[in-house]
């Protein structure tokens, strides 16, 4: 069996604890293949509470980089992409050492996800099963159980629920827990450029499927993330149309360039539609909610 080099790439913003726990979990991981190697690349967009300096102080294997404010979480996690294959940082985890730019996966982890002790373990036995052009996606739960990250299916990205014992297929992903393989990333790359924060994971995961590249999500959940999903800024009652219009445009929701750019290329021919129909939803619904104020 050829040895697991697992390059681990995370962003952060203004969550120490978080990230700190984040970070705790891949060192803590159980059962995996004898020689595996970590090496865990974060990219810091600007925190103010002290995240980089906790990280280098209780974390020194980790790579961190400090990056500005303006840099959005896709970016940052292709600056950490970037940096694994450069042969920068350390290594942690079971058998440290092995060279990042050796790596024969990357895993994206979301800095808000703890990984449960044999996550890692099931991933790659999931990667294993699926052949080298597989991505293995991690399902997360939030605190009462309910799945709220994992693969996605068909136009409407219908969220996956994990299999007790057997891997699902999916069309796409969530980026919170996905592992990459090095013949997957040789194909897809990284998420494109053009998204700068959200949609990329997304896009990502429907060219590695145009690619010939297969999808899984693995059996169970992998992780828990106690900061469940929160509804769009665009959706709070009671304000503006105009507000609306701002929210549900900024990098935050659906920038119209960005999301031009996905349905151009995934949803072709109802682009048009699905281009304005989130818009159109958003003024209506700010509007109903202005009248009925």
């Amino acid at each position: 069996m050829h040895s697991v080099h697992l390059a681990v790439l995370m962003t952060s913003h203004d969550r120490r604890a978080r990230t700190l726990s984040a970070l705790r979990a891949p060192e803590e991981q159980r059962g995996l293949p004898a020689g595996t190697t970590l090496g865990v690349h974060l990219v810091d967009t600007g925190s103010t509470d002290g995240t980089p300096e906790a990280v280098r102080l209780r974390h020194p294997a980790v790579e961190v980089m400090s990056v500005g404010a303006d840099v959005a979480r896709a970016q940052a996690l292709r600056i950490a992409s970037r940096n694994s294959r450069s042969g920068g940082g350390g290594a942690a985890g079971a058998a440290p050492g092995g060279p990042s730019h050796a790596w024969t996966h990357q895993l994206w982890l979301d800095d808000r996800v703890v990984l449960f002790p044999r996550a890692l373990a099931n991933l790659l036995c999931t990667a294993r099963a699926g052949g080298p052009h597989t991505v293995v996606v991690g399902a997360v739960r939030n605190a009462y159980g309910d799945t709220v990250y994992s693969g996605r299916r068909g136009r409407a990205l219908t969220l996956v629920e994990p299999a007790g014992h057997r891997a699902e297929p999916c069309d796409t992903y969530d980026g919170r827990v996905v592992l990459v393989s090095r013949a997957v990333y040789d194909l897809v790359g990284d998420p494109d450029k053009v998204f700068r924060h959200r949609m990329g994971d997304y896009d990502h995961g429907r060219r590695a499927h145009r690619a010939g590249v297969s999808a899984l999500v693995a059996p169970g959940h992998v992780g828990a993330c106690v900061d469940a999903p929160s509804a769009p800024g665009s959706q709070e009652p009671g304000i503006g149309v105009r507000e609306a219009l701002r929210r549900v445009t900024s990098v935050g929701e659906l920038p119209p360039r960005q999301w031009w750019a996905y349905c151009l290329r995934h949803t072709w021919p109802w682009a048009p539609y699905l281009m304005v129909s989130p818009y159109a939803r958003v003024l209506a619904r700010a509007g109903l909610g202005r009248l009925r104020g």
